[in-house]
């Protein structure tokens, strides 16, 4: 089944090339069957790449799914033209009083800040209590899984020594969710944070299940045991590129940064990196969007 999305979406025409089964509004709306809402809140800069990398993976499933955009109201994007913003994306004020089924947030980088001191933390946190009764089932990443494990559970971030960044085997401690259905025991992640959270707390929050770590980049995916929401502190959302096109932005601006570990072959910069995560991050997706979100929603919302 395919995704639905707005007619001119830039990232509609880049999924057709890739034989994603996407669907524009004005045909979705001519069938009947009950799709999945979808709500995304997208705080990366560069929202057309986050765009096209996320609607990949929920066009993916055998599900129709209906997604709207969402940015903050309290904070001017300065990376993407506020004709695109204005044309495909919406603010919470305008949707509060709906019922999705399901929701992604975004990471953000602002992970050198204190939670209250990022300007618009506030309107964060009234939509993190928001989807505790209109959202199925939440989907956090990177900063934003940082952000629902601090607001949700009390546990905060800390700093690192340096920039954990690059590719790394992350071990399964918990086979039996669905989450993690058809994962292997060990497989690759992209990760790429300044900060990290306590693998200790998480563990000793009864209201947490940790179910994936790694030796070298610490805590990865965490589920609550309501299974509402999902926290996932790397990027499995990530393009083979999209680390060394981070790696350049850095270098260019003249910071100090490491190669990121285990990407290029050979640790060369000057080689294309492979994508050795692409199918766990298809897995997740479908799994979360079948078993969280569509086995889980209401038929009709109340």
């Amino acid at each position: 089944m395919p995704i639905n999305i707005p007619k001119h979406l830039p990232a509609g025409k880049l999924l057709r090339e890739e034989k994603i089964f996407v669907m524009d509004e004005e045909r979705a709306f001519t069938q009947d069957i009950r799709p999945l809402n979808i709500v995304i809140l997208n705080l990366m800069p560069e929202k057309e790449k986050t765009e096209l990398q996320l609607l990949r993976l929920l066009g993916n499933t055998p599900l129709q799914v209906n997604v709207t955009f969402l940015n903050t109201a309290s904070h001017e994007s300065k990376n993407v033209s506020k004709t695109h913003l204005d044309t495909f994306y919406t603010t919470f004020e305008d949707i509060k009083r709906r019922k999705y089924d399901g929701m992604i947030i975004t990471g953000a980088p602002i992970e050198h800040l204190r939670f209250e001191d990022v300007n618009y933390w506030d309107e964060i946190a009234e939509i993190m209590d928001w989807t505790k009764t209109n959202v199925t089932s939440v989907l956090h990443i990177c900063w934003g899984a940082q952000a629902a494990l601090y607001h949700h559970y009390g546990i905060d971030k800390y700093e690192l020594p340096k920039k954990c960044s690059g590719v790394y085997i992350h071990q399964l401690s918990d086979h039996t969710l669905n989450l993690v259905r058809g994962f292997n025991d060990e497989f690759h992640a992209p990760v790429s944070r300044y900060t990290s959270v306590s693998i200790e707390k998480i563990q000793n929050d009864s209201r947490l299940h940790l179910l994936s770590t790694s030796v070298d980049a610490g805590v990865f995916l965490v589920i609550s045991k309501d299974e509402k929401h999902i926290m996932i502190t790397g990027h499995l959302e990530y393009d083979a590129t999209t680390l060394a096109e981070e790696y350049s932005r850095d270098i260019n601006k003249g910071i100090n940064i490491e190669v990121p570990e285990n990407y290029f072959p050979n640790n060369d910069p000057s080689k294309p990196p492979l994508n050795t995560w692409r199918s766990h991050t298809h897995l997740l997706f479908s799994n979360w969007l079948n078993y969280y979100v569509y086995q889980e929603t209401p038929f009709e919302w109340e």
